[in-house]
């Protein structure tokens, strides 16, 4: 592990809450992913925490109150009587009232701003949210399956104690709340691997979107065609990231680790496989910064789990010794018919980027950075921090599960749950 302290954030309520019957985004999946996480013993190497729940004045360092008091206030049955809220805020559609929904939002953004303080405190080198990673979710506005944003909020965290940050979006889907936030932001740089074109959501991100005002430089889009595969995505990955690192000179990085970028997601048109997926986070773990890592995106549950199962490991550094058959769990018959951690995944679609639109793309992203110079902060007086550190440590779940020797019952793994649709 190389001394390396990781801070896990989970809780067992997550895979309770239920987007609605036919819904894509099943928060079970996390349930999932942290199931494989104890059998695979990973845990005795986590700092396990369980988040408080983010507060209204937590969120709205981002979030406008208006929307956040919407939030709170809609329910299934209140909703009707809400309908023009629901219309002026995009609470709609792919974006519906669910049972408890606020809870769900205050437990994800809780976690992420809680992880952010783990890295600022330096309690933690790497911190991960499987369950954050909500990147579409506006100021005012739902998007995309999320309604709080916790990357940016996560984001002002880190800005408090770090000069700069670096944003990497890995999801099938452009980061476009995250870009949108920090846009005239010389502080943030944000970087998002994506889908672009065909009417493909959210239909933004192109190549010639590189920030504005202040911020002009510090946005990056790598749009891409049907079909990426792992080695087409490292050709890009490696060399843009690279430079970004040495251009860019960042003190804390954010990684969304959207899985729907995997061959054979639901919603995804990607061909990547989970250890080509993994080979992001081992890159950015090298260069030895704080790291926060993030879910996001992920419609084909079991690969999903697989995926964060065998990410947590790559960001412990013991993903070699894991293996590729699963170990007996709760939810083993999820994964057939292989049981494997990382089973080979049927392409969803022909490679449709050609090595020229690559290769222009790349030449044209590392001539921009030749001339990105970091940006120069001075701390005066830092903010303060968002919660309490007694309110972020949380519960430890880790030293639950170590007094007990690891038994993954029901309270630290979780059972059941709304929308078991693991297809």
């Amino acid at each position: 592990m190389g001394g390396r302290k990781v801070t896990y954030y989970y809780d067992p309520d997550i895979g309770d809450f239920y987007y609605g019957q036919g819904h894509p985004m099943k928060p079970h999946r996390v349930r999932l992913a942290h199931c494989l996480v104890t059998r695979y013993d990973l845990w005795r190497h986590l700092d396990i925490v369980r988040p408080r729940p983010a507060r209204k004045c937590d969120l709205v360092e981002f979030h406008s109150p208006d929307y956040v008091d919407f939030l709170r206030a809609v329910t299934p049955g209140n909703q009707e009587e809400l309908s023009a809220a629901l219309k002026q805020f995009s609470v709609a559609g792919d974006c519906p009232i669910f049972d408890r929904m606020y809870q769900y939002c205050q437990i994800y953004a809780g976690a992420s701003i809680g992880a952010a303080m783990q890295l600022n405190y330096g309690r933690a080198d790497i911190a991960i949210n499987w369950a954050g990673g909500m990147h579409h979710a506006k100021k005012a506005e739902a998007s995309g399956f999320c309604y709080i944003n916790d990357i940016v909020l996560a984001i002002l965290e880190l800005l408090k104690v770090h000069s700069r940050v670096l944003y990497v979006d890995i999801d099938v889907h452009h980061g476009d709340g995250v870009e949108e936030a920090f846009l005239t932001s010389d502080r943030v740089m944000t970087v998002s691997f994506h889908k672009y074109g065909d009417n493909f959501f959210p239909g933004t991100g192109d190549l010639g979107d590189c920030g504005l005002a202040g911020g002009r430089g510090y946005a990056v889009n790598v749009p891409l065609r049907n079909g990426m595969d792992d080695a087409s995505y490292e050709g890009l990955f490696r060399p843009i990231m690279t430079a970004i690192m040495e251009r860019f000179q960042p003190e804390a990085i954010v990684l969304q680790s959207g899985a729907d970028s995997l061959a054979g997601d639901k919603l995804g048109v990607f061909n990547l496989s989970i250890p080509g997926h993994g080979r992001c986070h081992a890159f950015l773990r090298a260069f030895g910064l704080p790291l926060l890592v993030l879910g996001g995106g992920g419609y084909k549950v079991k690969n999903v789990a697989r995926c964060w199962a065998y990410e947590t490991g790559v960001l412990l550094g013991v993903e070699s010794s894991m293996s590729d058959m699963l170990p007996p769990n709760d939810y083993f018959e999820v994964f057939g018919p292989d049981y494997r951690l990382a089973p080979t995944l049927a392409p969803a679609k022909p490679n449709q980027n050609k090595r020229e639109t690559l290769d222009k793309i790349r030449h044209i992203i590392l001539e921009r950075l030749r001339n990105l110079q970091p940006s120069g902060v001075s701390f005066h007086e830092r903010a303060p921090d968002a919660l309490s550190w007694d309110f972020v440590s949380g519960t430890g779940l880790g030293m639950a599960m170590k007094a007990r020797g690891g038994d993954a019952d029901a309270d630290a793994v979780g059972r059941g749950g709304w929308g078991m649709d693991t297809a």
